[in-house]
Parts: structure tokens; C-alpha cells; sequence
């Protein structure tokens, strides 16, 4: 009887095992063929550009690497960054009527042409439905939540379907509508400290999954908002990637916030970390109605300078893995033509934020974050000062490279290098004492 017990559990652990063995083949295929069919979109777009010569070597984060990044002050090549308020005809802006008339939609062209591509005019509406709501209890805070799905019209296209998540919490005693921050990032992760701080300070927060607009993989352009939008079709050189989509699925959740009653529609800000945060940025750029961010660790394609050889490159984001968040004519900038033939660079992302404020998060160098170059990020903020005064606000107000842990928060521009990695924890009291002086019980100055 033992012997027969025995050969039964020898067969039911090569069961078990057999069956975790084909799950992680089948996990492993399906990786594999989502990789190839990333790599085939990536030659088919750069075919469409034009692109016949190999991209450059993206440089290592590590320094054993072939090509490894350049992580020396010393050794960052001198670069000229296209002045802000200066025209495409070299004429200077010199009023705040020229900047809104004139420049600044020069330099929105400029982005959505070479950098993040274009809306799509056949982009279709999204209906906003509440799924649930409840009392919800966070830290010592007692909280209202509502998760809500904004379904997206697929009649025109009905093979693709995109439902984007929402969750809203503002504070369960409130008597009036409070400022929120939308966050991209889950749902589901369990942070808490960054909610209890906005609860504290009676405040609410939102937050959007950019997953739910367009999935984050380069063999799913097809998919999600930009698969529905051109109807399974591949994208041209100027249509949008996945920051502008994401950015865009950013707009439609402020459409809901400033349609409920205990949100006040003057005072909604935006915050997101490292690629969230490039979409941050471009939706704080692109859509007037946020009143501030906090913009974290966001590199390439977000507040880091790209002509700036220090860490991350556009060679970096321009791959397989990533080079979907981009427009294809992006895609020119790492092959026939370098970053410094760009007609913007970040700081003018940030200046088209103007006059609003916005805080540029970083982390230490030497606990992860710097890869995404955190000087880079502070020279786009002193570079976009010269919009903010024209517009009768702050910048910095220095140009030297702060030491680490030091708050520029004096201005309508402002910046902090934490001591810790790729994270934008340690940034968020002091962000929240900042925003507080343009949230205040008043209504919002926020042009």
C-alpha cells in the first residue's frame, strides 16, 4: 500500500510540475511573439519614415557595457538649446500676446509633428459610468471612493474595445468641492502615505491607469485608443504614440473630474513617475485646464534635456521596448539625424506649461535615479524661465545645479533632488506645502 501511495504522489508532482512547465512555456511564447511582432511594428514604422540606415547603439546604464552611457559632468559635450521665445522666423516674442498668438503654438506644432504625434480628429467620445462607490477608510482619514470606467465608442471600429479606469477620493466630511490630484499610475498598488497626505491636507486624489487608454507594449499599437482611433490601421510618422494617448486619456479623466460636485474644477493637478511622468508632462503642456504638477524622474521624452549627453539617450527610447511611446518621425533623431537637430527640447515642453506651476522631482544619483539624468531636469526648468517671466511669473531663480535635498520652491517653477532612487515619495510633502500656496481656499490662479 506505501509503495502504491508513494508512485501516486511520484505522479502528482510530475503533474504539478509538468503543468508549471507548459504554463511557463506558453508565458515564455507569448513574450516571445509579442517581441517579434513589437519588432516588426518598429521596422514597418521606420520604413514609413524613411529610416534606411541602422539606428545608433543605444548607450548601457551599465558601465561594463559595449557602449556604456556617460555618467561624468565633465564629459557632457557642450549643446544649444532653440531659444523659447524665438520664433521659427528668428523674430523674438517679446509680449505675453505674441508667446500665446504666435510661439507657443509653433512649438505645440513642433512636439505633435516630431516628437509626440497628433490626436487623431477621429478619436472618438468617452462616456463616463460610476461603478461603485463607497466610505472607504485610508491611514486615520475616512475617504468617499468612487471607481469609475469611461467607455470609449468603438461603433465605428467595434474590434477593439478601450475602457479607461478611474478611481476618485476626496475627504468623507467634506462640505464643499476640494482640489485633487490625478495621479497615472494603478489602482491597485498599495500605496498609502502620498493618499493620507493629500486627505490631511483635505485634499483628494484621482487615479488614472494608463494600461487602460493603451496597453505599454510596441505589439499592441494596434490596440487601445490609437488601435481604435485608426481602426487596427498602422500608424503614419505623425500620428500620436503612447504619451500623447496616455496624456490624452489624462484630459478625459479631468472631463468627469470637473464635472463632479466634490471636486473643484479650478484646482486639479497632475502628477506621474518615470514614463507617467513624461505623460504628466505632456498633458500638463497640452491641456490648459490642469492647475499644477509634480513631475518625477520623467527622463527622455519628459523634463530631461535631450541634447544633453549624461544617462538616458533618445537612442534608449527609440528600441523595441519603447519606441512605440512616440510618434514615428521621433524615430529620425536616433539614426540620420542626432538630438540637436530637434526643433524643441524639454525645456520648451515645460515652458508650454506656462504660467502654471510645475515641480520637476528627482532622485540621487547614487540610489538609482541616474539614469534619468536629474541635472538634465533641472536645466529644462531653468531654460523654460524665460516664458514664466514673460508671463509675469517665477522660474527657479537660480541657474546653479542645486545640492541634493535642497527645495527650489520660492518660484512657479520648482525642483528637488531627494536622497533616495526612482521614486517620488520623498518629494510629495514638500510638493503638497508648494501647491498649497496656489490652492488655497480662494479660487485658483491658474492663467
Amino acid at each position: 500500500m506505501g509503495r502504491f501511495l508513494a508512485m501516486g504522489a511520484v505522479l502528482l508532482a510530475a503533474l504539478v510540475a509538468g503543468y508549471f512547465i507548459r504554463k511557463a512555456w506558453i508565458i515564455h511564447a507569448g513574450g516571445g511573439r509579442k517581441a517579434r511582432q513589437a519588432a516588426r511594428n518598429l521596422e514597418l514604422m521606420r520604413e514609413r519614415v524613411g529610416i534606411t540606415i541602422p539606428a545608433r547603439p543605444a548607450p548601457a546604464q551599465q558601465p561594463s557595457g559595449p557602449n556604456p552611457a556617460n555618467f561624468e559632468e565633465s564629459k557632457v559635450p557642450p549643446f544649444q538649446l532653440p531659444d523659447p521665445l524665438v520664433l521659427n522666423n528668428g523674430a523674438r516674442v517679446s509680449t505675453p500676446e505674441e508667446w500665446w498668438e504666435k510661439r507657443r503654438p509653433e512649438i505645440v506644432e513642433d512636439f505633435e509633428r516630431e516628437v509626440f504625434g497628433r490626436v487623431p480628429k477621429t478619436v472618438p467620445h468617452v462616456t463616463w459610468r460610476v461603478v461603485s462607490e463607497e466610505t472607504i477608510v485610508v491611514g486615520t482619514f475616512r475617504a468617499r471612493q468612487k471607481v469609475l470606467a469611461g467607455v470609449v465608442d468603438n461603433s465605428a471600429f467595434p474590434g477593439v474595445t478601450v475602457e479607461l479606469s478611474l478611481l476618485l477620493a476626496t475627504p468623507a466630511d467634506a462640505e464643499a468641492a476640494v482640489p485633487v490630484v490625478l495621479k497615472l499610475s494603478s489602482i491597485r498598488r498599495p500605496q498609502t502615505e502620498w493618499k493620507e497626505l493629500m486627505l490631511s491636507k483635505r485634499w483628494g486624489y484621482a487615479i488614472l491607469e494608463p494600461w487602460s487608454i493603451q496597453p505599454d507594449h510596441g505589439a499592441s499599437i494596434r490596440e487601445g485608443i490609437i488601435g481604435l482611433a485608426g481602426r487596427g490601421q498602422p500608424r503614419d510618422p505623425a500620428d500620436w504614440g503612447a504619451l500623447r494617448a496616455w496624456a490624452w486619456g489624462a484630459s478625459r479623466a479631468f472631463d468627469y473630474l470637473e464635472t463632479d460636485a466634490d471636486v473643484d474644477q479650478l484646482r486639479i493637478g497632475i502628477e506621474g513617475l518615470s514614463r507617467y511622468g513624461k505623460a504628466a508632462l505632456v498633458a500638463m503642456a497640452m491641456d490648459q485646464r490642469f492647475s499644477v504638477a509634480l513631475i518625477a524622474s520623467s527622463g527622455v521624452g519628459g523634463a530631461k534635456i535631450m541634447r544633453r549627453r549624461f544617462g538616458e539617450q533618445v537612442e534608449n527610447v527609440v528600441v523595441r521596448q519603447n519606441y512605440f511611446w512616440f510618434c514615428g518621425n521621433f524615430l529620425k533623431y536616433a539614426s540620420t539625424l542626432t538630438p540637436g537637430d530637434l526643433p524643441v527640447d524639454a525645456h520648451e515642453l515645460v515652458a508650454l506649461c506656462a504660467p502654471r506651476p510645475v515641480f520637476i522631482s528627482a532622485g540621487s544619483l547614487d540610489n538609482g535615479d541616474r539614469w534619468v539624468d536629474p541635472k538634465g531636469m533641472f536645466l529644462a526648468a531653468v531654460h523654460a524661465g524665460p516664458v514664466y517671466e514673460l508671463l509675469g511669473k517665477n522660474g527657479l531663480g537660480t541657474a546653479e545645479f542645486p545640492p541634493m535635498g535642497t527645495a527650489l520652491i520660492d518660484g512657479d517653477l520648482a525642483f528637488r533632488q531627494h536622497y533616495e532612487g526612482h521614486t517620488a515619495a520623498p518629494n510629495w510633502p514638500v510638493f503638497a506645502e508648494w501647491a498649497a500656496r496656489y490652492w488655497t481656499n480662494s479660487v485658483a490662479d491658474t492663467k
